[in-house]
């Protein structure tokens, strides 16, 4: 298994502060490869022991993404897809889970609630996705609920633990944060009557730099973190890619006295995550990226075992949140679930949850250790073939270097180019990735799908475009 003992020396290499390009050079090395090579590319796929989940998706065609009247004749080939922490690709079983739900509801209708054929009663299915989640996010079942979209659950989750008093009314946020999260954050802080100059604090990036320093997230905790009622954070930056470190943060905040939110965007399912163990407050999440649920997938929370008797918390309450044993007995006096569920506040779609499972179905077949180590070699690869081919052309990696500090992404900036037309002439070559803020390219190759040769056909095509130019 010549990919298992990579991923062994990969773990070796990082305990001895190794730089996955060295990694990648030793790997060429041993086996007499260029590794600026398309053979080396594809003897890494050839020993990828993961590249058998690559069955398991379906990918777009070239044709189907570009506009006829940009060309008018274009390959019938499959696109090299780099955009899942856009949207993840569609899970072939997910079709077959969907139509077995359309099928259960034209032959059973309401009966399926409770008597579904193929086992999964609609009055509970949350639990069956609940019990794939729980090693993905590191939590107990009792720590998590699907439900809703992501920013709905922030405002559900801050009417509950956003309770400001006089002395402590503060949130914190990067201030690059992805723009709902800030929407959520600054009506909540109107809402409760509070100004958002005094109520609002932002960690920012020192002078010239595009990503902050851990030791600025955690001096502006100790120096304010007295006034801070909640620390909102996203443990995956969505423009930078960079992660943070979450048990670290977690714990200076708490130490503080305040509350720790994580979103888990573009992390879940791209990180390893352990929020039990970290002690981590809550967290929130949609699954339309690395979960691959499809576009607007169903979301979820995490709300740590700690909370899970805080019956005298206020919240938005609702009928799913309601104890199981009585909840069709529709008495008038709400009895929340303990736990995450208890925050659950309508029945969720059934074609919503099935199309997660069938994704959670494909990671069952891995784990996240194994798939973080994929990741770290593909972004290294990346990164090395980034730097090995592109001197000069006035472009920058603006996610930090160290793969402890980023997930399966890397955005680049450039100098003068727009990153959109970039973006359309790579798509012209069979490549799809995305764009933000006009002059960053995100890629991100997902360990799930994404090939070796993935990255290098896109190095080589962003390079014969940049020459273009």
């Amino acid at each position: 298994m010549v990919f298992r003992s990579h991923l062994r020396e990969l773990r070796e290499r990082f305990r001895e502060q190794k730089s996955v390009h060295e990694i990648i050079r030793n790997i060429a090395s041993k086996n007499g490869l260029d590794p600026l090579s398309h053979e080396f590319a594809l003897y890494l796929d050839d020993n990828d022991e993961l590249k058998h989940l690559r069955e398991e998706f379906s990918f777009p065609k070239v044709s189907e993404c570009v506009p006829k009247d940009v060309v008018p004749i274009i390959s019938e080939e499959e696109a090299v897809y780099l955009s899942g922490n856009s949207l993840g690709l569609l899970p072939k079983r997910t079709r077959k889970l969907i139509n077995e739900e359309l099928d259960v509801w034209a032959t059973s209708a309401v009966a399926a609630h409770f008597n579904h054929k193929f086992g999964r009663n609609w009055a509970n299915i949350e639990d069956q996705v609940i019990s794939k989640l729980t090693g993905i996010v590191g939590a107990k079942p009792i720590e998590i609920a699907v439900m809703n979209t992501l920013t709905s659950n922030i405002h559900l989750l801050l009417a509950s633990f956003y309770t400001p008093t006089q002395s402590r009314f503060k949130i914190l946020i990067e201030e690059n944060s992805f723009p709902s999260d800030r929407y959520a954050l600054e009506s909540q802080i109107k809402f409760h009557g509070y100004l958002l100059e005094a109520a609002l604090i932002e960690i920012k990036p020192r002078p010239g730099d595009i990503t902050p320093e851990i030791e600025d997230v955690l001096s502006v905790i100790e120096k304010e973190g007295d006034s801070i009622a909640l620390v909102f954070m996203e443990a995956v930056n969505y423009h930078t890619g960079q992660l943070f470190d979450i048990p670290k943060i977690t714990k200076a905040a708490q130490k503080k006295g305040c509350i720790v939110v994580w979103n888990l965007a573009h992390a879940i399912g791209n990180v390893e995550l352990k929020l039990h163990d970290w002690n981590v407050d809550l967290a929130v999440w949609c699954s339309y990226k690395y979960l691959n649920s499809g576009p607007g997938g169903i979301a979820g929370i995490f709300v740590h075992e700690k909370h899970a008797f805080e019956f005298d918390r206020p919240r938005f309450a609702g009928w799913w949140g309601h104890n199981r044993e009585t909840r069709f007995l529709m008495n008038k006096s709400f009895q929340p679930i303990p736990g995450a569920k208890g925050f659950q506040v309508s029945n969720p779609s059934a074609l919503d949850m099935v199309a997660l499972y069938g994704s959670l179905e494909v990671f069952s077949q891995t784990n996240m250790s194994d798939l973080r180590h994929k990741s770290y070699l593909l972004t290294g690869y990346l990164e090395f073939l980034l730097d090995e081919n592109l001197h000069g052309i006035g472009y920058r990696i603006i996610t930090p270097r160290n793969p402890h500090e980023h997930g399966a992404q890397l955005s680049i900036m450039f100098d003068e180019l727009k990153a959109e037309e970039i973006i359309n002439a790579l798509l012209i070559r069979g490549i799809i990735c995305d764009e933000r803020k006009q002059t960053v390219l995100r890629v991100a190759p997902a360990p799930l799908y994404n090939r070796f040769s993935d990255v290098y056909k896109f190095v080589n095509a962003l390079k014969a475009v940049l020459l273009e130019k």
